[in-house]
């Protein structure tokens, strides 16, 4: 029979480095009064045993839970999912525990009892994903007791807050659009009620403004393939329209579809942008210009922030994210112009 591999523990890795346990202890928790060669050789025989520190025990030494709170929303939705997995990712590689609480309505009972569960679980914060005004404006009135950061949204709603520049994003999907020599381009915008839309519709606003365009009012989608296949079959008809820039990739998707089964190629008589890059974009016929967001960055952003809470440090402004534009075959100049 064979034996068991027995797990390293702390005095092992104190054997193998030539220090004490306290010490070995004081590298894990972080303590700034260790040399830093004494540190890289603790470091060392850590990765070379494969230790893994027992976090629910440094939490009772220190006399916290080690736990940070998790409530999200729109988990169907691309970006809100991609940016729960980050928060969850972030918080594990910083040592905490994350416990998550997904809500399918967004009230002020659904998050009161969200909000209590994990304070009877005793997390240290909390990170609350919210893009809808009705979550934000429950956030805003809630006291938890402990620090509460929000994600995505109204950020100036929120006194601890996290996201991306969805203003800029817009601006640089547009102005993508103008300078390829675009001049009627269409905005395919999320529900009104989302910060995020609307953010998307002034960053659009401001691109055209500054060229000297007065934009038609928005086509107005819901974020879902069949709001924009509805947008796309209404943009059809827009005979003067050359480009369609679509607030997320899954409108967008709706949008290819539409103008592909009304005779309309994409990018040969239409051009056509999204937003959020998702995995598939690159996959479409043709493959999708988006925007793409950098959801890790959001979530080492939101734990950096909660920690800083947490630990009574001082706090500093959490820059928001830049967004990045991903150009590919789905945007050309409009047909009978050159750049």
């Amino acid at each position: 029979m064979t034996e068991a591999v027995k797990a390293p523990v702390m005095a092992d890795v104190a054997r193998l480095a030539g220090v004490s346990h306290q010490t070995v202890s004081r590298v894990i928790n972080g303590s700034p009064s260790i040399k830093p060669e004494t540190r890289k050789r603790v470091l060392q025989a850590i990765e070379r045993l494969g230790y893994r520190p027992n976090t629910a025990a440094r939490a009772l030494v220190r006399g916290r839970s080690g736990m940070i709170g998790i409530i999200g929303t729109a988990r169907t939705l691309f970006g809100p999912t991609s940016i729960h997995r980050s928060v969850e990712d972030a918080a594990r590689a910083a040592g905490y525990f994350a416990t998550s609480v997904s809500l399918s309505e967004v009230t002020r009972r659904a998050l009161d009892d969200a909000n209590d569960h994990l304070m009877r679980v005793g997390v240290e914060g909390i990170v609350m994903i919210a893009g809808h005004d009705e979550a934000l404006e429950v956030v805003r009135k809630q006291r938890s007791g402990v620090p509460f950061v929000v994600v995505e949204g109204d950020l100036s709603k929120a006194s601890l807050s996290v996201g991306v520049d969805q203003v800029l994003g817009a601006r640089m999907a547009t102005e993508h659009l103008l300078k390829l020599g675009h001049r009627e381009i269409v905005h395919v915008s999320g529900p009104l009620n989302w910060a995020e839309a609307r953010a998307r519709v002034e960053g659009w606003r401001l691109a055209m403004s500054e060229a000297g365009l007065r934009p038609a009012e928005p086509v107005h989608g819901d974020w879902s393939s069949a709001s924009g296949y509805a947008a796309g079959l209404r943009i059809y008809g827009m005979s003067e329209t050359t480009a369609v820039f679509a607030a997320n990739d899954q409108m967008a998707i709706g949008v290819l579809r539409a103008l592909h089964e009304r005779g309309r190629r994409v990018p040969e008589d239409i051009s056509v942008v999204g937003f959020d890059d998702v995995p598939e974009a690159a996959y479409l016929i043709p493959p999708l210009t988006t925007i793409e967001q950098d959801f890790e960055a959001i979530g080492r952003r939101a734990i950096d922030v909660i920690t800083q809470a947490i630990n009574g440090d001082a706090l500093q402004p959490s820059p928001l994210v830049i967004p990045k534009l991903v150009v590919r075959q789905s945007t050309a100049p409009p047909t009978g112009t050159s750049t």
